[in-house]
Formats: C-alpha cells, sequence, structure tokens
C-alpha cells in the first residue's frame, strides 16, 4: 500500500541569542504539537504543499520565511496502521512582523527553544529531527 505523504517546515526564529521552534497544536486526537505539514494535492509539488500548508495552517506566507532547501528530512511512521512520510524542511522566520494566525486544525502554538520543543513534540523521530536541524543551524553558523 502507498503510504500518505505530507511535507512542512521547521520553522524557527531568531530571539536574542537562542533559536525558538514553531509547533501547532491540533484540535483533534490527542492534540499533539508539531510543525506546520499537510498532505500534498494531486499536481503539487513536496514544496509547494509546504508552503501551501504552512500557510494554511499557521498563516505564515512564502515571503516570511527562507527554506533551506538543502536540508529535506524525511519522518516514516504509522498513523491508525498505516504507513505515513513526512518531508520537512527546515525554513528562518525572516519576517519578524509576521503573526501566527491558526487555522480549525489547531487550537494553539508556541516558539520554544530546542528543549522545550523537544519535550512536547514527544515523538523521538521529531525530537531528533528538532536536533539535526539544531546542529546543522550551529555548524553552519546560521545561527
Amino acid at each position: 500500500m502507498t503510504p500518505k505523504v505530507a511535507t512542512g517546515f521547521v520553522i524557527y526564529r531568531r530571539v536574542s541569542n537562542h533559536i525558538e521552534y514553531l509547533l501547532l497544536q491540533t484540535s483533534y486526537g490527542i492534540h499533539h504539537w508539531t510543525p506546520p505539514k499537510g498532505h500534498v494535492d494531486p499536481g503539487e509539488s513536496d514544496l509547494e504543499t509546504a508552503y501551501r500548508e504552512t500557510e494554511e495552517e499557521s498563516g505564515l506566507i512564502k515571503s516570511d520565511i527562507k527554506v533551506f532547501e538543502d536540508t529535506k528530512k524525511t519522518l516514516n511512521y504509522p498513523v491508525k496502521g498505516k504507513a505515513k512520510v513526512v518531508h520537512y524542511w527546515l525554513a528562518e522566520l525572516t519576517n519578524p512582523d509576521a503573526n501566527v494566525k491558526l487555522s480549525h486544525e489547531h487550537k494553539d502554538y508556541k516558539w520554544l527553544p530546542l528543549e522545550e520543543a523537544c519535550e512536547i513534540a514527544k515523538f523521538e523521530e521529531m525530537q531528533k529531527l528538532f536536533r539535526d536541524y539544531e546542529g546543522y543551524l550551529i555548524k553552519d553558523k546560521h545561527f
């Protein structure tokens, strides 16, 4: 069976001398916390989907962020017994005046430093993703 494919961005912002990541809390199920993401529509590229879903779920538009296209990472995990694949890219919030505006799919959002983001993300794969991206930012002096 072909897995469901979703894409999104792990969005970070610079706050004085540290990095904070955007997490959205779902308004359904166990109300888990994730970066903005969603399913790929027919005819869309993965990157187009990530931009569309980010705008739909958080209100952040393409001109609000800078995407690091060389940072694509893939998570594979089951959802309700079915395979799911999620592709993420790292993106920096470049518009300090941009405001997060949640869709009906989410009930809250938070900007959190790495360890707090990992704590509420709960899933091991997501925690590793955050840590990998933090390492990328520090190593390549993007922060």
